[in-house]
């Protein structure tokens, strides 16, 4: 992103508030994104609330998101995972899955070029083996 890159040469601050870099940017000319339509951010609101709805499992009392998303190439729709058949339930949760896989392919490449840029240092080490620490957090523990 040029205007960062010119923003920290500028300034000389390394670690950045993208809000200033932002005010910087339109003391500069950068002109101001378009205002959303009222009807697309309240789907957001909309979309935002339905991800953090939770209930608890009568069974374990452990909490469960009650709202899942799925597509069907440019639709995106919401389905509520007591209502939900199990194709659609499947269909959810492995997209939920793909992007964590996306986000641990990322996270290791991130780690990966720093370790090749700090030859000298002990290397990052990101495992991504999470089953240990889904069961620390089910059952209400915490490893820090």
């Amino acid at each position: 992103m040029y205007l960062l890159r010119q923003y920290k040469s500028e300034t000389g601050k390394t670690d950045v508030d993208m809000k200033e870099v932002a005010e910087w940017a339109t003391s500069m000319g950068v002109r101001l994104p378009r205002v959303p339509d009222p009807i697309d951010l309240l789907a957001a609101e909309f979309a935002q609330a339905a991800r953090e709805e939770t209930k608890l499992d009568a069974k374990t009392g452990h909490p469960y998101r009650v709202n899942h998303f799925i597509r069907y190439g440019q639709l995106s729709l919401w389905i509520d995972i007591d209502e939900a058949p199990r194709g659609k339930m499947q269909m959810s949760l492995t997209l939920r899955r793909e992007q964590m896989v996306g986000d641990g392919l990322q996270l290791t490449l991130d780690a990966e070029h720093w370790n090749n840029i700090h030859p000298k240092e002990a290397p990052l080490v990101i495992p991504l083996d999470f089953t240990e620490d889904v069961e620390w957090r089910k059952n209400g523990q915490s490893k820090n």
